[in-house]
């Protein structure tokens, strides 16, 4: 076992490529991680389409993949946690820097490092990862769901019970049911949100997100659109509008249709900048935009107990499964929404 395959992408001529590398060996505090799962996340496009440079990079061509799990193979040296090879894992999507004073204050860092990106990630055979990112998942986990949790379903669990907040029977919005927008609706009806509009120029998508609990879901370029979200909500307007898309247009609109005290939650990314035309009336509704990204550290592990406890069953988000080597066909299929996948899997 002297290499391996792994999915590279060459920051400085942009290319991305299936590779043979060799296998990485865990340093301190590392171990070197057995991948059985790597999730196809629209980051992992932006990245290779160039529309997401890293902020951190530490070097010049990274393995993409920061939605992974597991079995621990090696174990590096100067471990404190007790971990034993054969365990079943699923990894954070990021870590901290380590260095910052945040860090040695142990608060929230604000140089957070993204796998995958910034750092090599796990669309590989083998990945190495420092033990304070790894999180035990059951037998009962399968690790196509497991792989899923650090990015796909904590990014919009994050935004819904701490950067929203979102109590039972406030009504919510989520624009662009795709990988994230999909568990966005799961999980707003998992805290009690009602009503929950979802909002989808895909026919498909609007049929996915009824599937998974909306309670109605409209096509944005309906020329009623602001009139049937009004009624929904009584003449309220929406208490939260969550942008999955990460497209300025929906912004617009999902601002729009925001009741007094409502708030925009920015869940997707892009390199666009914001704007919102609105005038007096975001004043007197005293509406807020609030930005987010990613999940917190506390939110995987309370993902996979809610999964082990049957609360949440995410079979339904796995699309397929695709052979690592056919990486970059599995890309094109995410940018180009063939099929109108939730997750792809990567399987080594």
């Amino acid at each position: 076992m002297d290499t391996m395959l792994a999915g590279r992408f060459h920051l400085n001529s942009k290319k991305f490529a299936v590779e043979e590398v060799p296998v990485p060996a865990p340093g301190p505090g590392e171990v070197l991680i057995e991948v059985k799962a790597a999730g196809v996340c629209l980051s992992d496009v932006h990245l290779i389409d160039g529309s997401l440079v890293p902020l951190f990079a530490t070097s010049d061509t990274v393995t993409v993949g920061h939605e992974v799990s597991g079995v621990i193979h090696t174990l590096g040296p100067d471990l404190k946690r007790g971990l034993t090879v054969g365990t079943r894992v699923t990894l954070e999507a990021g870590k901290t820097c380590g260095r910052c004073a945040d860090c040695v204050r142990r608060r929230p860092c604000t140089q957070m490092l993204t796998a995958g990106i910034d750092y090599d990630g796990g669309w590989a055979q083998y990945t190495v990862a420092r033990e304070d990112t790894l999180i035990p998942i059951p037998d009962s986990l399968p690790f196509d769901q497991a792989a899923i949790i650090p990015d796909a379903v904590s990014t919009p669990y994050a935004a819904v019970v701490a950067t929203a907040g979102v109590r039972p029977a406030q009504s919510v919005g989520v624009w662009g049911v795709g990988g994230v927008g999909a568990h966005n609706v799961r999980l707003a009806r998992l805290v009690g949100a009602a009503p929950i509009i979802a909002v989808d120029p895909l026919p498909s998508a609007r049929e996915r997100a009824l599937a998974f609990g909306a309670d109605m879901a409209l096509d944005p370029a309906a020329p009623d659109f602001a009139d049937q979200v009004r009624a929904a909500t009584g003449g309220r307007g929406l208490d939260f509008a969550f942008d999955c898309a990460g497209v300025p247009v929906v912004r617009e609109q999902a601002a729009s249709v925001l009741g007094l005290g409502g708030s925009l939650i920015l869940v997707g990314i892009t390199p666009h900048p914001l704007t919102i035309s609105e005038g007096l009336t975001f004043n007197y509704l005293s509406k807020q935009v609030r930005g987010h990204y990613g999940g917190f550290p506390e939110s995987v592990t309370e993902l996979v107990r809610l999964t082990a406890a049957g609360r949440l069953d995410l079979a339904p988000s796995i699309t397929d499964h695709i052979p690592l080597a056919a990486a970059a066909a599995a890309v094109n299929r995410l940018e180009n929404k063939i099929g109108d996948p939730i997750r792809l899997i990567l399987v080594p």
